[in-house]
């Protein structure tokens, strides 16, 4: 597969799944400011940002409706569910050829949504309608892209984009989220706390799994567990880094070349970390590192999927 197109395909997945990731995130916080009790909105929408990346240009103003039109529409700001839906467009734009027609339908109608005035005028009817909409929109494309797609080397491509994104944010998300909820054991009672950590469980689509595996005794430390290192539930990290794995290798196997070392390594580092270490040692120790420490690992795979698939010389892929 050419490099450009492996390029294309990851981007466009990423920038799918991290639409996807802002939509989720926007509205669970919007829910949670409806209770001013606990924290401020301006304390909620900081965390917000800061679980996003800190991205310029949304600082808490007082005001919502204006705060969350800057996060949906701001085709500039690169955090913002437009500008990714823009970009995931673009790439797939450029590899029309490689992606199957209800695909590229799907995505297409999804950019044009957004680009309408009726997205404005819903906006201004019922912020939580347009989310459900883009969110509605995200799960066709991606339900399409499995079942349309020859699983070759370009769906799994898709796959590694989705996946590393996927885990990055949720590393994120927790790493935001460590320092109120799983460091402050005054409040571990409260009705603020039960909140936010609905609020939490609701970022990643995780309330009902959480609920079929624990109950519902929300606990920080069974949040953690499951959040962090449950294999089976698909937005878990740990879920997301065998899917990583398993996308790389199935590159490899279907491009007829041998792992890069660097690479294999890499991956099999994070994953063996989140397979070989319980939550007792990740408490004991100190979580917050633990958590920085898989973003720093999903950023690293980042550069040596660039390395050896996007930017390698003929030497490099000679010697592979």
């Amino acid at each position: 597969m050419l490099s450009r197109v492996a390029d294309s395909l990851y981007w466009m997945s990423r920038y799918l799944e991290r639409a996807e990731n802002t939509v989720r995130q926007l509205d669970v916080t919007m829910s949670l400011m409806l209770d001013t009790s606990g924290t401020s909105a301006g304390a909620r929408w900081q965390r917000l940002a800061a679980s996003l990346g800190k991205p310029p240009d949304i600082e808490w103003n007082g005001d919502l409706e204006t705060m969350a039109s800057r996060l949906i529409f701001d085709e500039l700001n690169h955090a913002s569910i437009t500008f990714c839906l823009d970009a995931a467009r673009e790439n797939a734009r450029q590899v029309r050829e490689e992606i199957s027609t209800e695909q590229w339908q799907r995505l297409n109608r999804l950019y044009h949504q957004m680009h309408s005035p009726h997205a404005v005028t819903q906006f201004r009817s019922s912020i939580s309608d347009v989310l459900a909409s883009v969110l509605d929109g995200i799960h066709l494309f991606k339900g399409v892209t499995d079942t349309t797609m020859i699983h070759g080397q370009g769906w799994h491509f898709i796959r590694l984009g989705r996946y590393l994104e996927r885990a990055y944010a949720t590393a994120t998300l927790l790493e935001v989220y460590q320092a109120d909820l799983f460091s402050a054991p005054e409040r571990e009672h409260s009705g603020y706390q039960y909140l936010e950590q609905v609020g939490l469980l609701r970022c990643c689509t995780a309330f009902e799994a959480y609920c079929q595996v624990y109950t519902a005794d929300l606990t920080p430390d069974h949040i953690l567990e499951f959040l962090l290192l449950n294999r089976d539930f698909p937005h878990a990290i740990r879920y997301s880094v065998d899917g990583v794995r398993q996308a790389i290798e199935s590159i490899q196997r279907t491009g007829g070349r041998r792992p890069p070392d660097e690479l294999t390594a890499g991956v099999g580092r994070l994953s063996a970390m989140l397979g070989f270490t319980s939550i007792r040692e990740i408490l004991a120790g100190d979580a917050a590192l633990f958590l920085h420490t898989i973003r720093e690992q999903c950023l690293r795979i980042h550069e040596l999927v660039y390395r050896y698939y996007i930017h390698y010389s003929i030497q490099s892929a000679l010697a592979v």
